[in-house]
């Protein structure tokens, strides 16, 4: 009788089950690890979407769960976007890169000529019973057109002023679209992460601090120039001056955190949730998440997204070290872009810095932001496979001779 041999997923299924595998076995072509952080945050992000949102859904349709059952579509659209995007190679990103940038400047245009005002802000193009959110793809458009030019002009980045101002041209003209609309909170996160990658790149420092000055000076400008902008900066200074009027969001999430001491109420029993908050499952998510399971659950959280970052990075470092330029740099962009958004957003919420309308990675409630980090997290696992992907056939080729 004929014996066949295991389905490759029912190998890999069998040795997540058993994490001591044998010699004989075949190396995973896949970073599990990065995988279980990603899903690990979703399924967080779906419990909490559902537990801080339950008033609004009432008020709004009667339905406590009606964020929640669309947040719970956005997560199964997004596990088969993750699926088809894991199947494309680098170096359809790589030769495509510019085509991504000019379709997402685009779709920059079109959201102030089209978009929805939402909360005084033109960021979403209505697509049926959905809102899209172009900045949130720009910021990967942008990513990976950076990651591409760094390995075409890598040489002149280093070497002269004028490759190093080419790639901050580009960056310049996105932030003129994403202010019109407006969303400095993007703009903010652009700057930092292509500041990280060109840093990386090898640029000089008297260039990486001259450009950092400059970033500061701009973003002081134009918090001054906007009264609202103002607002904020002087409402996170002393939100208790005025904790009735701008203070009102950050006072009520300090709240939160105060009640949530170190265990927390239990989930599902936030009082500022009961529409004292604003926003409480999108930008101050994290708020309910430590009113409701104390400070051991933010860390918990936190420590989830570091490890992912952190994955990110070494994937990064792997893929530079193997002399594959486009992916090391994109890689580490994906990752600088998580950690900084996830600083602003968690700072947003404690106090530490000024109000933006940035999600938590993977977790906030918001189908544009969690379907353009999800696409990051499948363009990593792709570059992860394909690393080891490179390295089982060279030890195969080793191996035989």
């Amino acid at each position: 009788m004929k014996v066949m041999s295991k389905p490759l997923w029912v190998e890999n299924t069998l040795s997540w089950l058993n994490p001591v595998a044998k010699e004989s076995q075949e190396p995973l072509l896949f970073d599990r690890h990065l995988l279980w952080l990603a899903l690990s945050l979703m399924v967080m992000g779906l419990v909490m979407v559902a537990s801080s949102s339950i008033p609004e859904g009432i008020a709004i349709s009667d339905d406590p769960f009606r964020f929640a059952k669309r947040h719970g579509i956005y997560l199964l659209l997004c596990l088969g976007v993750m699926a088809f995007v894991v199947q494309i190679p680098l170096y359809w990103w790589q030769s495509h890169n510019a085509k991504l940038l000019l379709l997402s400047g685009v779709a920059l245009v079109l959201v102030l000529l089209i978009g929805r005002n939402i909360n005084g802000s033109s960021r979403w193009i209505g697509l049926g019973p959905i809102n899209m959110q172009p900045a949130e793809f720009a910021k990967l458009a942008l990513f990976t057109y950076l990651a591409g030019y760094l390995v075409r002009r890598h040489e002149q980045v280093r070497e002269n002023l004028k490759g190093f101002l080419k790639p901050l041209i580009v960056f310049f003209f996105l932030a003129v679209l994403l202010l019109a609309q407006p969303d400095l909170g993007s703009v903010v996160v652009m700057f930092v992460t292509t500041v990280g990658m060109l840093f990386l790149a090898g640029a000089k420092l008297i260039q990486f601090f001259g450009l950092i000055f400059t970033g500061v000076v701009a973003v002081v400008t134009l918090v001054i120039a906007e009264p609202y902008r103002m607002r904020r900066v002087s409402s996170f200074l002393d939100p208790w001056q005025d904790p009735f009027g701008s203070g009102y969001q950050l006072t009520q999430s300090l709240m939160a955190f105060g009640r949530g001491d170190w265990l927390g109420e239990g989930l599902g029993n936030s009082i500022q949730k009961l529409e004292y908050l604003p926003e409480a499952h999108t930008d101050f998510v994290v708020a309910v998440l430590a009113e409701e399971l104390g400070f051991i659950g933010v860390c918990a959280v936190l420590l989830l997204l570091i490890l992912l970052v952190s994955r990110a990075m070494k994937i990064g470092k792997q893929a530079l070290l193997a002399e594959q330029a486009f992916a090391g740099y994109l890689a580490c962009g994906i990752g600088i872009w998580f950690s900084f958004q996830t600083m602003v957003n968690v700072g947003a919420a404690s106090g530490l810095v000024p109000t933006k309308g940035l999600t938590l990675p993977l977790i906030s409630y918001g189908g544009s932001s969690l379907l353009a980090m999800s696409i990051a997290v499948a363009i990593l696992l792709r570059i992860d496979h394909e690393l080891r992907l490179a390295n089982c056939q060279a030890y195969k080729r080793d191996a035989h001779g």
